[in-house]
């Protein structure tokens, strides 16, 4: 069953199985109004509760940084964990490399693999 949906231009939001799902729409880019965006919404989506959030960035084709320093720093906001999955090799570094240099307060993965995703976020159910 599918829980407080939403969807704003960038993303979809939806929490199903206690796992918040948070989707990037194909070929969005980021900045920083953008990224406050979307973390608002999906704190709106989530009524004041912490979730693991399953977060899937492939739909992101590029990000300026202002928006990944906003995202490092208020991201993590209301969340137990955090899985990004994607598939392009370049963000996936860039999102590796944010993730070692910004620490998140909470334990953030980057997979490409869906499953994997899911089972690291279930420890935090």
């Amino acid at each position: 069953m599918i829980d407080n949906y939403h969807e704003n231009e960038f993303a979809l939001f939806w929490i199903q199985n206690d796992i918040l799902y948070f989707e990037y729409k194909p070929n969005v880019v980021i900045n920083l109004k953008a990224a406050q965006l979307v973390v608002a919404d999906r704190i709106l989506v989530q009524n004041e509760k912490a979730y693991p959030v399953f977060c899937d960035i492939r739909g992101i084709v590029d990000s300026d940084k202002a928006a990944r320093d906003y995202l490092a720093q208020s991201g993590s906001v209301l969340t137990k964990a955090v899985s990004l999955i994607g598939n392009d090799t370049v963000l996936l570094s860039i999102m590796s490399f944010y993730i070692t240099i910004n620490k998140p307060r909470v334990p953030t993965k980057v997979f490409t693999e869906e499953l994997a995703a899911l089972a690291f976020l279930e420890t935090f159910t």
